[in-house]
């Protein structure tokens, strides 16, 4: 099983919506045998709480499941449960590498350097813009999925 956690700021907005995206992406590729997936923050100020009702708006609107979706902070113990850790920004990613105390490390990655856009996905907890914020998401998830298969052989 390879298993993948997408990193944001509080967990209620980009990396949710990264979980609930590639959840779906994977259900659509009969792959959730194969896979797995998780989302957490770097910060605790939504721990237990639901997705932001802009995250769970766009899901909805696009028939997503929000299922299961609760904040939940990053711990050091990530590093080795997971096998591919996603920042949202350049940002995630340098707290990822801090909370882990795994600097540089190859499996924590930033989700838009898989695709042509390499820069950070917006937090629309701060822009508002859900609708930016699920195109480049989207397109981020379909780049690592693709990154998974060939490097898992799947």
């Amino acid at each position: 099983m390879v298993n993948v956690l997408f990193v944001c700021l509080g967990n209620i907005c980009r990396s949710p919506m990264a979980e609930a995206l590639f959840r779906d992406l994977l259900k659509k590729e009969n792959l959730n045998e194969k896979i797995a997936v998780d989302s957490a923050g770097t910060g605790s100020w939504h721990i237990g709480d639901p997705p932001h009702k802009g995250t769970l708006g766009i899901l909805n609107k696009y028939k997503i499941s929000v299922d299961g979706l609760i904040g939940r902070l990053l711990t050091k113990d990530d590093f080795d449960k997971f096998d591919y850790l996603i920042g949202m920004d350049e940002s995630n990613k340098k707290n990822i590498y801090k909370i882990t105390g795994k600097p540089n490390h190859p499996k924590i990655i930033r989700l838009l350097d898989l695709t042509k856009h390499n820069r950070d996905v917006p937090d629309p907890y701060y822009t508002g813009d859900f609708d930016e914020t699920y195109r480049l998401v989207s397109e981020g998830c379909r780049a690592l999925l693709e990154k998974i298969r060939n490097e898992n052989n799947i």
